[in-house]
């Protein structure tokens, strides 16, 4: 039953009950059928009534609707009188309209013909909205039926004028070519008035009047059959239909283009608060609309507004039960977002009484956020314990849907309210069971899209943050396992998640035997975990993911392998340096992720006390950085290398990469400084490793570097002893510089 249909009776049963006088012990059962049949006459009666003194519209239009369909023919006559009282003009219009939603409903209407001359009875009337009800009523007629009559009144010179022009105007609606034959000779009439409303309807058809245009026009009529006819007039109006709405998309568009600007132009937040709130009171749709807009694009950027949920909170929720669908629909996904309004209570009385699907599961998602933010300790806002029963319930609802999307939906509300506490176990152990048994019903599906879906849901059910992450563990645990093996990349990676929120080293254990998963998300995922709680077996399939042609999993890989060295002894990671040596796995990795291992690695064998690992580091440190051009870096290991050097042969070649690289740092103070040194021990002959090592620079020196600077600087140096292979050298680089 319709909620109109509901509302009249519950109206007719209290005018029923009053007029009756029903007694406090309630009414007496009708004793025969003569009781009964008296019953229904007082219901009529007060049908007549509230038509003919109704207070509210739709009141009177429904029990019009009521009479017009009833078998009862008394019903027919009250409408028929209804429509003659000149004095109700409230009755009359509330029958019209009746009449004319009865045409595209298709409904049948017993002795239909009856209505005719009451409908052109109205036409005289001096009240335009009468009279264009009336002609609009008088389309649920053929044209045939009504020709004869209705010509009568457009053609009689006798009639008052305004009565002609109301025929008029029930001619211009008719869909007929005879009716706009007869517009066409009236573009003749000598009533001027007459002859102008006549050219004015025929030029709303789109059909061109004057210098006898109108004798072709109806000759080309009259030679059309009726389906010709028919088809240019719908041709005609679909065109016009079209041009309108070109007309009317391009005002909206400039309309809301100046909105945009006002709006733009107001640099005060209260001030652009108050707008906005203005115009979400707009009578049009589309203003409405824009608004929210404006609300959902501020909610979503990077710097919020803090005003406008502040100042439009009432606006926004009253949005809710807005009359127009899509206003409620943009409502209900903007209170989605913002979480922070008290909105709970007139979501769940819309949902309860929504009509359309797409605005109902919109309502229910919101109405679900706006309880996981009331429920996880917000002081600000205040849900009873019983909205979320109801929402629990409209949950249960769409899990068990067929419909996937809705189904998804209803899972994910049962996790963010479960996740939250505040349930019974037994409730608690209610609707995990309902999750689980929703995911079984969906394992034969080819389609795993829900089931992913689902499994998603069971997941967050496990993570941390959940209340109930013991009871969903071990419901679902070995749901995750089984999944491994689906074949839908969504299941996969839901039930890697499930298994990582429960216990990430025996996920890990687990998850080793699919590191080469299809799905390149649940290999990253596995490769993370190994980066967590990986050990020193994962080194292995981890380093034979360096340089792998797979996007995005070099670079987590090696960095999951640098977590794992961090765990790991010494002696492990001189097992590593040994592999990196070599030349498959060294062409793998670049100059930057070795230094960053061999740092790990040289803190390792500190704390170990490994000497000569530590040695064998610092040697490959040294001459990474030179490599890269961290000359100061590589300074500072080839000044530790020549302090531990074993002999003078040694320590001299150190030396020698320890001066090109104060050279090319450039610090020439400190290489100055390293040759003073070296000739206070021994004169430098040209073969020396020092004397070599300046003469590449000199040689080759950088770009953008004047090796003179440096010279200038060697030439300062003043031996304490004889040193004649140093002075010559030095004129030597002196002439050749020159």
């Amino acid at each position: 039953m319709s909620t109109k249909r509901l509302y009249l009776l519950i109206l007719l049963l209290i005018v029923g009950c009053q007029k009756a006088g029903i007694s406090a012990g309630g009414p007496a059962l009708p004793a025969n059928k003569t009781e009964v049949k008296a019953e229904l006459s007082k219901q009529l009666k007060i049908y007549e009534s509230t038509l003919l003194e109704g207070k509210i519209e739709q009141i009177r239009i429904d029990a019009a609707t009521e009479m017009l369909f009833s078998e009862d023919p008394l019903a027919r006559e009250i409408l028929l009188s209804a429509l003659r009282q000149s004095e109700n003009s409230a009755a009359r219009m509330a029958v019209c309209k009746v009449l004319i939603q009865a045409r595209p409903e298709q409904k049948r209407i017993q002795k239909k013909g009856d209505f005719i001359q009451p409908l052109l009875e109205i036409l005289p009337t001096k009240i335009t909205s009468e009279a264009k009800l009336a002609a609009e009523g008088l389309l649920i007629f053929e044209y045939e039926q009504i020709s004869e009559p209705l010509e009568k009144v457009v053609t009689s010179p006798k009639l008052p004028v305004n009565t002609r022009l109301n025929a008029i105007y029930a001619l211009k609606l008719q869909p007929y070519k005879q009716a706009v034959i007869r517009l066409l000779k009236l573009v003749n009439d000598p009533e001027k008035q007459v002859a102008e409303a006549a050219e004015k309807a025929l030029n709303s058809l789109g059909i061109t009047v004057g210098l006898d245009a109108e004798i072709r026009t109806v000759n080309i009529l009259q030679s059309q059959n009726t389906d010709e006819f028919l088809r240019d007039r719908l041709i005609w109006l679909e065109g016009q239909m079209h041009k309108l709405k070109g007309e009317l998309d391009l005002w909206e568009e400039r309309y809301l283009s100046a909105l945009d600007e006002v709006y733009s132009g107001r640099k005060d937040d209260v001030a652009k608060a108050e707008f906005l709130s203005k115009h979400l009171h707009n009578l049009e749709v589309t203003v409405r609309l824009w608004a929210l807009d404006k609300v959902y694009q501020d909610r979503v950027s990077s710097t919020p507004n803090p005003q406008l949920p502040a100042t439009l909170e009432s606006i926004l929720v009253n949005l809710i039960s807005d009359p127009e669908r899509n206003v409620r629909l943009k409502t209900a996904k903007l209170l989605a977002l913002m979480v922070e309004l008290n909105s709970a209570p007139r979501l769940l009385e819309q949902l309860t009484i929504e009509q359309y699907d797409e605005v109902r599961i919109e309502l229910f998602v919101a109405l679900g956020r706006a309880c996981q933010y009331a429920f996880s300790a917000n002081p600000g806002v205040k849900v009873l314990p019983e909205v979320r029963k109801q929402l629990l319930e409209w949950a249960e609802k769409y899990l068990v849907e067929q419909d996937p999307i809705k189904a998804q939906k209803g899972a994910d509300v049962i996790k963010k309210v479960l996740e939250q506490g505040g349930l019974a176990p037994m409730e608690v152990d209610k609707y995990l069971g309902l999750l689980q048994a929703r995911y079984k019903q969906e394992k034969g599906e080819t389609d795993g899209m829900l089931r992913g879906e689902l499994l998603t849901a069971m997941a967050g059910l496990c993570a941390q943050r959940s209340v109930c992450r013991a009871e969903s563990s071990k419901l679902f645990e070995s749901l995750f396992q089984q999944a491994l093996n689906d074949e839908t990349d969504l299941v996969r990676d839901a039930a890697v998640n499930g298994l990582i929120y429960i216990d990430k080293t025996k996920a890990l254990n687990i998850l080793r035997g699919f590191i080469n998963d299809s799905n390149p998300i649940v290999r990253k995922k596995i490769i993370e975990l190994a980066s967590e709680v990986g050990s020193q077996e994962d080194l292995v399939w981890l380093s034979g993911k360096i340089g792998s042609s797979a996007e995005g999993e070099s670079e987590p890989a090696w960095q999951a392998m640098l977590e794992i060295f961090k765990r790991s002894d010494a002696d492990v990671l001189n097992e590593w340096i040994t592999k990196f040596d070599s030349p498959s796995t060294k062409a793998k990795l670049s100059v930057e992720q070795l230094i960053s291992f061999l740092e790990i690695a040289e803190g390792k064998a500190i704390r170990e006390n490994k000497l000569n690992m530590l040695k064998d580091i610092r040697e490959k440190l040294a001459g990474l950085y030179k490599k890269t051009g961290a000359f100061e870096q590589a300074a500072k290991y080839f000044g530790i290398l020549q302090v531990d050097a074993k002999n003078v042969e040694e320590r001299d070649k150190v030396l020698a990469e320890l001066l090109d690289a104060y050279l090319r740092w450039p610090n020439v103070e400190a290489a100055t400084k390293l040759v003073d040194n070296c000739l206070l021990e021994k004169d430098l002959d040209p073969n020396h490793a020092m004397v070599l090592a300046i003469d590449d620079y000199l040689s080759k020196p950088p770009a953008g570097v004047d090796p003179n600077e440096v010279l200038k600087a060697l030439t300062t140096i003043n031996p304490s002893r004889k040193r004649p292979k140093w002075l010559m050298q030095v004129k030597l680089w002196i002439s050749r510089l020159r």
